[in-house]
């Protein structure tokens, strides 16, 4: 009542202290310092990776929430010993300060607390007068009211000068010691804590004795309050003095530019292990300059955390030079995969219920159209098991796979792994799809990977249930967790057993030189891999995962230049294998029983067992390939008594008959895959007083259809002659040759011609003796 009867008695003297008030609360800037900042990135533990300097030249590093003990203890005892006590200014500091001043007839002496000395960094460009000290006076008094004196502290800390274009403690630490600043000694701290008394004055390098004087007197000072001991007293003062600054760490130069497009200015602590980090940029220097020696200039490397989803290293590029990009980030750039998307498609046909693991696949002579898949090696073995066709990389199968499961489908499931450079419909692509006629960057494969080895984790690890969100972005963020979804019985995109049958093929790739033999040593590590080059020999990869972690390689030239031996086992699996080795061991993937069940398999088609299998396996397959049909290669044949030749009611008595299981593939499969398998045996050939109604095959070896053949020649001149070549089920049977509708020969039991056509179109015609006829459509060029 008293304070409202004042006002009335006091209106025009209420109203003025009511605006003073106003006025005073207002006059604080609700944002001190407006001045930009650098980018900075640290490890996961706080370590810093590197930084990129303030758009206005400054190394001026984000506000730090905590000052390092040592120096809050260096800074206070040198700046401002009551800095507990005032409320924001220093009445005896400043009467002395005005004494001291108004005796020499010029400003010599401040008198300013840190709390004054953080508004005058905050109001730069102020002249230092009275009136400017009392402004300065009356804003930290509010500053004190508004802030602790620990966050007071923080802001002197971080935007005081430190000398040239250094500015707060982060920077001037690691500009001036090449440390955090938590690890900073007693001498660097009392260092750093004179700096900014007169960072133009003194600056290290320059005026080496006063800065050492300053520095030693302090540290005297905090002997003589015991805030430090004799041992560590002299042990300081014996310290030397920065000489000039060191460049910032530029422990994950690409990651910073990444981080710098979307989060200028900021402190981002990320998901990167730093001493893995390290170690993985060793590999790859040591790997760059044996490469460079063949002109590769380019690797990039990501490794993540398959239970997290986290980055635990980014390499974006090699330590190469500007002519060949070094600072462009390969890790998100498209990329023709080559083989890297085989793992994908096998996946898929097992999901799908197309395949079973150990299915025997042709690996023939191929044509689509005018396209003709090759191997590698360009060697066919006739028929293949499909796990070993993945884990060798053959070409041809993996091709036909694709045509049998369908390119619109395997396209599908390709889509639904969010591979982003993967932006036309499936005809642009055409079965060049799966050997690497698309594009894909290494962030999106090793993502994949991740989220294979995740799906198998947590059906194992839960009641065998799939996440929504399996297939998730990875995060090099530290701030953020991967949300996986909700829990559910229905798989996300691959079923558990599926991914685990695709990684047990890829287990068996064969390792680069040097660790062949790896299975025979307990302490190796099981690793799912898979390889990759591109035509042109432009790209090379290398992908593998545990049960733990995924590691990703590229090895190539970032402006698309091909070089011999830019092949993935030779150019990246040993940079793939030597980051393996620094990464702890895992154990291997537990087989997921609730997605599989047992079932009898044809030991030698891989089929699931016919009626006349006899020779069969029990084996834990996916569900979904109990509805593959059973073995077509094994069928009964009739056998007389001597077992060398086929009989049927026509030539022997029933009684007398031996019925076989034989285990028979079609012609051209079995011209190749005899050659590879000496075990395998012919159908015997029916004997010569039996009627035989048997339908026949035969297919051509050579040429292909609609190809150009060169005939070379000789040193003498001579042209070297074109060997047809034909498969036929009855080896024995005469077959008739034409070339161009003229007769040129036959042969019987071995099937090659050799011909010297002329230049041109020909068309060459096969008949063999029961009628049967096949074409081929050929050039001849000399």
């Amino acid at each position: 009542m008293k304070i409202i009867a004042y006002i009335n008695r006091n209106k025009i003297k209420s109203i003025i202290i009511a605006c003073l008030l106003v006025a005073y609360y207002f006059c604080l800037p609700k944002q001190l310092f407006k001045d930009p900042t650098a980018t900075v990135i640290t490890s996961s533990n706080n370590t810093l990776l590197g930084a990129q300097i303030a758009k206005d030249g400054q190394w001026r590093f984000p506000k730090n929430d905590s000052v390092p003990a040592k120096f809050k203890i260096c800074i206070i005892n040198f700046e401002d010993e009551y800095f507990y006590k005032h409320p924001g200014f220093n009445p005896v500091s400043i009467l002395n300060a005005l004494k001291q001043n108004i005796n020499s007839g010029k400003v010599k002496r401040g008198g300013s607390t840190l709390t004054q000395q953080v508004i005058r960094l905050s109001r730069k460009g102020q002249s230092r007068t009275y009136t400017e000290k009392i402004k300065e006076i009356i804003l930290a008094t509010r500053l004190e009211l508004r802030e602790s004196k620990d966050q007071i502290l923080t802001y002197y800390s971080s935007y005081a000068p430190f000398g040239g274009n250094v500015v707060g403690i982060d920077a001037a630490s690691w500009r001036y010691f090449n440390r955090n600043p938590h690890e900073l000694s007693w001498a660097e701290s009392a260092t750093l804590a004179v700096l900014p008394n007169a960072p133009s004055l003194i600056y290290p390098g320059k005026n080496q004795e006063r800065l050492l004087k300053k520095r030693n007197r302090l540290l005297a000072k905090l002997l003589q309050k015991e805030v430090i001991d004799s041992l560590t007293y002299n042990l300081s003062i014996a310290e030397g003095l920065p000489q000039k600054p060191y460049p910032l760490p530029q422990i994950a130069p690409h990651l910073l530019q990444k981080i710098v497009k979307s989060n200028y200015g900021e402190r981002i602590k990320t998901t990167v292990d730093y001493k893995l980090q390290q170690q993985v940029n060793n590999v790859v220097y040591n790997h760059y300059n044996l490469l460079k020696q063949n002109e590769i200039h380019n690797i990039s490397v990501l490794v993540l955390d398959v239970k997290t989803r986290k980055v635990l290293t980014y390499i974006g590029n090699a330590p190469t030079t500007n002519k060949n990009q070094k600072d462009v980030d390969i890790i998100n750039k498209p990329r023709s995969t080559g083989s890297i998307l085989k793992p994908f498609l096998y996946a898929a046909m097992l999901d799908a219920g197309d395949l079973l693991p150990n299915t025997l696949v042709a690996d023939i002579p191929t044509q689509f159209g005018n396209y003709v898949p090759e191997n590698y090696h360009q060697e066919f073995d006739g028929a293949v098991p499909a796990s070993r066709a993945l884990s060798r990389s053959l070409n041809v199968p993996a091709v036909r796979m694709l045509k049998d499961f369908g390119l619109d489908r395997f396209h599908h499931y390709l889509k639904d792994l969010k591979l982003k450079d993967i932006k036309n419909n499936a005809n642009h692509y055409g079965l060049s799809l799966i050997l690497g006629g698309a594009e894909s960057n290494l962030w999106d494969l090793c993502k994949s990977y991740a989220s294979f080895s995740s799906t198998l984790n947590h059906f194992n690890e839960s009641s065998s249930e799939y996440f929504s969100n399996e297939f998730c972005e990875p995060t090099f963020f530290a701030s953020k967790t991967i949300d996986f979804g909700k829990k559910s019985t229905e798989k996300t995109l691959f079923d558990a057993a599926s991914i685990y049958l695709t990684y047990e093929s890829l287990k068996e790739v064969n390792r680069p030189e040097g660790d062949e033999n790896w299975e025979f040593f307990d302490n190796s590590k099981q690793i799912a891999w898979k390889t990759g080059t591109s035509f042109g020999f432009r790209d090379a990869w290398a992908i593998g995962t545990t049960k733990d972690y995924v590691v990703g390689v590229w090895v190539g030239n970032a402006d698309g230049e091909g070089r011999p031996g830019l092949v993935g086992v030779q150019a990246a699996a040993p940079i793939l294998f030597d980051v393996f080795d620094l990464l702890p061991n895992s154990d291997w993937f537990a087989k997921p029983f609730d997605e599989m069940q047992q079932t009898s398999i044809c030991k030698e088609s891989g089929y699931r067992s016919g009626q006349y299998c006899q020779n069969n396996v029990q084996k834990f397959v996916q569900k979904s390939g109990l509805k593959t049909k059973p073995c077509p290669y094994h069928k009964l044949i009739h056998l007389d008594v001597s077992k060398r030749h086929q009989v049927n009611s026509s030539c022997e008595d029933l009684s007398t008959v031996s019925n076989t299981s034989w285990f028979v593939l079609p012609p051209l499969m079995e011209y190749y895959y005899k050659s590879k398998n000496p075990f395998y045996k012919p159908l015997p050939p029916f004997r010569n007083d039996c009627s035989v109604n048997e339908q026949v095959n035969m297919q051509f070896i050579y040429p292909k259809h609609n190809s150009i053949v060169f005939l070379p020649k000789d040193f003498d001149g001579k042209i070297n002659s074109l060997i047809l070549k034909i498969a036929h089920s009855k080896p024995k049977t005469k077959i008739y040759w034409y070339l161009n509708d003229l007769f040129i020969g036959n042969t019987n039991d071995i099937h090659d011609l050799a011909i010297i056509p002329k230049e041109g179109k020909h068309i060459i015609t096969a008949v063999d003796e029961y009628g049967n006829e096949i074409k081929r459509n050929i050039q001849i060029s000399n």
